[in-house]
């Protein structure tokens, strides 16, 4: 059983954690969830197509011009507060690497917190236990926050994401994380080159074998678009595709920014690996 604020899936419920990006200067939607108005829409829209999880973030994940945890928090708390108040049984995620910011939106009334650089501040572990919130537990090969990787080498880059995401998910355990709570994420990109990306979609039933519920946040992603030779706007596709081969080899929980395209997507794998019924049968039947 997953559990995340008032929700609980079931083994074989895909969940869908729709991206809202509260940057001016995000790599996929360039700032147009920056603003309250279009952020609430999106909101609103994504929780009308099926997702059960909204991500929130007040930071890109690359490069760019710095942003202190105050500025992080000025643009994440008060609309965690919003979305609470306007949706009382979504689950709000808010994706950061930091104790301090983690703690301020838990107090405003978030149910995960989404560190997707691999526990670099030991702290938002502390935090997710304090308050009894789920956490994602990332692997991001030792990177420093907002850092692009270079030359980055593993024996198995597999292994290593092993011991990295379900070490974190054990001290997590430990410090008082709800186990239902806590999820592992390989961190497509984050300290890896494409090819490693891509061994570990290859090889994500060995994630889901250690029993931890798998996050796969794959959005359009780089490793996508270098595999397709795509631009930003243009990886949809690969990013379907690589979504069908995730749910497949048993990923949970989906972080995306196409919400209404992926659920089609989750429900066709379920479909056929016999875990749901099509929503109508009516061919050879009539």
């Amino acid at each position: 059983m997953l559990r995340l604020g008032k929700r609980e899936f079931g083994t074989h419920e895909p969940v869908i954690m729709a991206i809202v990006n509260r940057t001016p200067d995000s790599f996929y939607d360039r700032g147009a969830t920056f603003r309250d108005e279009p952020a609430l829409a999106r909101v609103e829209r994504a929780v009308a197509e099926g997702a059960a999880i909204i991500d929130i973030g007040g930071v890109k994940a690359g490069p760019g011009e710095e942003v202190t945890a105050e500025e992080e928090a000025r643009r994440t708390v008060g609309f965690v507060a919003e979305v609470r108040r306007r949706f009382p049984d979504v689950v709000i995620s808010v994706d950061t690497w930091r104790a301090e910011v983690g703690a301020a939106v838990c107090e405003a009334g978030a149910d995960l917190l989404n560190d997707a650089w691999g526990g670099v501040d030991p702290g938002l572990a502390e935090v997710a236990a304090r308050y009894r919130v789920g956490l994602v537990c990332t692997h991001a090969g030792g990177a420093e926050p907002r850092t692009r990787p270079h030359r980055v080498e593993y024996d198995d880059v597999m292994a290593d994401i092993l011991d990295v995401t379900v070490g974190l998910a054990e001290r997590a355990l430990a410090l008082g994380v709800p186990r239902e709570s806590i999820m592992i994420d390989p961190g497509h990109d984050f300290g890896k080159n494409t090819r490693h990306s891509l061994e570990a979609t290859r090889r994500l039933d060995e994630m889901v074998a250690t029993g931890w519920p798998v996050l796969v946040s794959l959005s359009n992603k780089d490793f996508v678009g270098e595999t397709l030779d795509r631009p930003v706007k243009e990886r949809v596709v690969g990013t379907l595709a690589t979504t069908a081969v995730s749910a497949w080899l048993g990923a949970r929980v989906y972080r995306v920014h196409e919400v209404a395209e992926t659920r089609q997507v989750l429900e066709m794998v379920s479909a056929i690996a016999g875990q749901r019924a099509p929503r109508v049968a009516r061919r050879g039947l009539a």
